[in-house]
């Protein structure tokens, strides 16, 4: 398994709560598929709260999947956001 730092952890799971950030963008930064993203927030969220989470990113409201985003959008960040390189978030 996967070694991650809290920091790393920390960052995964904001992204996975994001509804805007999708799963490809996860796996491309951290090397998780979707099955392992699941696994963590089951892990580190309250029961409740995972409940929620997953509602809202299988309901259609979430765009946590590529295919269900506008094609015209063909990046995994805002334009305003820091830099990010590979597996590293620079200056966070």
């Amino acid at each position: 398994m996967f070694i991650m730092t809290e920091r790393e952890l920390d960052r995964i799971i904001e992204m996975a709560w994001e509804d805007r950030t999708p799963f490809e963008a996860i796996e491309f930064q951290f090397g998780l598929s979707e099955k392992n993203v699941i696994k963590i927030m089951r892990s580190y969220l309250r029961n409740s709260s995972f409940k929620l989470w997953r509602k809202r990113v299988n309901s259609g409201v979430s765009k946590k999947h590529l295919k269900k985003r506008n094609p015209e959008i063909n990046r995994f960040k805002c334009s305003r956001q820091k830099a990010i390189s590979g597996n590293k978030i620079s200056k966070r």
